[in-house]
């Protein structure tokens, strides 16, 4: 419903009666959603509003356009909690998604200045370097880029590395993987980046540094990943 003597103005109104359809499900993703004419017609209001309702869910990503064909409901966001380590895998099952990663190389290299200084080694040092896109549900999430000592971690193979490395660090090694700190940053999809995550270039994507920890404080892996936009967010609880 719509109320006109309401203070609350019509659009945002109108933009929240479509999130509360989504929300419910009667509105799923891939939807047609009606064209504004009808909306305008239908609850008396002005085209002008509707458009900026369907332009502002368009901004926060419940809807995406399609130049000719209209306006459809996206594909659900992805919410990563902030404040719980967890791998990729163990995320993605929680959320009774199918995780899964297509392995772009694997190889060891030696250090470069930056990633000697975030696992704490020598430059020219041995790492892992792994590079992935990570999946759900059969659906491009991240391009990540791993690094981890190789004269810390010992035995990663391709093999391991497909599975889950936290696992096999923590039980395989008996290390204890205790934090991470990340840094997270907008920016846009590059050639690689869209060609990867099948988005197109210049797409709004997040990109994300972490540095994770052994119980004892040593850096034991720093990734690089870039994360769609559209399908991931990240939530974060604070208290005063």
């Amino acid at each position: 419903m719509i109320r006109k003597d309401s203070p609350i103005p019509i659009y945002y109104q109108l933009q929240e009666l479509i999130k509360d359809l989504i929300d419910k499900g009667e509105l799923k993703p891939g939807d047609l959603i009606p064209p504004e004419r009808e909306y305008a017609e239908k609850l008396q209001i002005s085209r002008m509003t509707v458009r900026q309702a369907l332009t502002q869910l368009v901004n926060e990503g419940y809807l995406y356009r399609i130049q000719g064909k209209g306006t459809f409901v996206s594909e659900r966001k992805i919410e990563q909690p902030l404040h719980q380590l967890r791998s990729f895998t163990e995320d993605m099952v929680s959320r009774g998604l199918k995780p899964g990663s297509q392995l772009i190389s694997f190889e060891v290299i030696p250090a470069t200045i930056q990633i000697a200084s975030q696992l704490g080694i020598q430059e020219y040092g041995p790492v892992y370097e792994i590079k992935r896109i990570r999946l759900a549900d059969d659906v491009p999430m991240a391009l990540e880029s791993n690094y981890i000592s190789a004269n810390l971690v010992k035995g990663l193979t391709e093999q391991i590395v497909k599975k889950s490395v936290y696992a096999f660090i923590e039980e395989q090694l008996n290390f204890t993987i205790d934090h991470a700190s990340q840094v997270i940053e907008a920016s846009i999809a590059s050639d690689v980046e869209s060609e990867y995550l099948r988005i197109k270039k210049g797409s709004p994507i997040m990109l994300i540094q972490q540095q994770t920890f052994l119980k004892d404080g040593t850096p034991v892996e720093y990734v690089r990943s870039s994360y769609r936009a559209d399908r991931y967010k990240f939530m974060i609880q604070m208290k005063r």
